[in-house]
């Protein structure tokens, strides 16, 4: 299908999305037991549609994030995903101490950790490669990354809504390096906002285009814009609840068969709306999180925590079959 027809009959579009869905995955929805630490809220950066930047002006010692891994690790968390502001001078070793202090809690859990952004602010400030800093990371535990920073893969809307951040050919090229030394990473959108429907399926491409070349993506994960508490959204209105679903289920026939898990976040869109996406396409439900606070600071107001039983019931009452995974979509036996 042309994606010219795939918008213009969206019910046709979730049908199709769902097929793909169902070839993929079978009746099975996955999630993954993980904690989310936003060491800091200190950031260099003034992106449009950021809520969180200078909110409290706190940066976590190590101590601290060392005690919000020991609560992971006595909750059963398997992942914990770590990012933060651009803290002015924050260089490789810093980013490393983190990751020394996650490590000097639990040598097994999984460290997802430090946005494509993040690296390159290291690479600058260390005056370093891209490639060396990856690599250094990855030895001091670095398990994979999320692939984040990456909001629309567009330098004209770049340009407007995030003009200090990393650009597309730069985004990519962190992606790229971190995939070709080891490193597999999700991949995200942002929309919502000012694109169009034309720069989503030019981001969608691209994250295809990468796919093919490197198979270093996990997952896709479309995240809708929220517009509280930010100067973009006095200009955007954010998507609707339909359009998100018509989001994932374009990413899902677009990114077949090389990207085989599209998340629905519950966090960005509710329970409600996330569990209708694993009829258009979608067959993860995301993580427990146990905090979060970029969205919440945005509007988002699905909580921060959802318990393994919520999650559970919310797939099984989707009429699906739940099931534990870690990072890397290795199913979890023994729940």
């Amino acid at each position: 299908m042309l994606v010219a027809e795939l918008l213009n009959d969206p019910f046709e579009t979730f049908r199709y999305a769902d097929e793909l869905r169902k070839k993929v995955a079978g009746e099975v929805v996955t999630y993954v037991v993980n904690r989310n630490i936003n060491f800091s809220d200190v950031c260099i950066n003034r992106c449009r549609f950021c809520s969180f930047r200078s909110r409290r002006n706190f940066t976590l010692s190590l101590d601290e994030i060392k005690r919000k891994v020991e609560e992971a690790v006595n909750y059963g968390c398997t992942e914990v995903c770590i990012q933060g502001g651009l803290i002015p001078k924050a260089d490789v070793s810093f980013y490393i101490s983190i990751l020394e202090a996650v490590r000097e809690v639990s040598d097994d859990i999984h460290i997802h950790a430090f946005s494509p952004m993040e690296v390159f602010h290291a690479a600058r400030n260390s005056g370093m490669s891209v490639e060396k800093v990856l690599e250094r990371l990855k030895d001091a535990g670095l398990d994979s990354m999320p692939g984040t920073a990456a909001e629309i893969l567009v330098d004209s809307i770049r340009k407007i809504i995030c003009p200090e951040k990393l650009t597309t050919q730069q985004w990519v090229e962190v992606i790229t390096a971190a995939h070709e030394i080891g490193i597999p990473t999700t991949a995200t959108m942002m929309y919502g906002h000012i694109e169009s429907w034309e720069d989503r399926i030019r981001h969608l491409s691209l994250i295809k285009e990468i796919q093919q070349e490197t198979s270093g993506f996990t997952e896709f994960i479309p995240l809708p814009f929220l517009r509280k508490n930010n100067e973009l959204g006095k200009i955007a209105k954010g998507s609707s609840g339909f359009e998100d679903l018509l989001v994932i289920a374009l990413a899902r026939i677009i990114l077949y068969p090389e990207i085989r898990n599209i998340q629905a976040s519950w966090v960005k869109l509710g329970a409600k709306l996330a569990q209708t996406a694993l009829y258009t396409g979608a067959n993860d439900l995301g993580g427990t999180l146990m905090e979060e606070n970029i969205s919440k600071a945005a509007g988002a107001t699905s909580g921060e925590f959802m318990p393994v039983e919520e999650l559970r019931e919310l797939i099984e009452v989707a009429g699906r079959v739940p099931r534990q995974r870690d990072t890397l979509y290795k199913i979890i036996e023994g729940y």
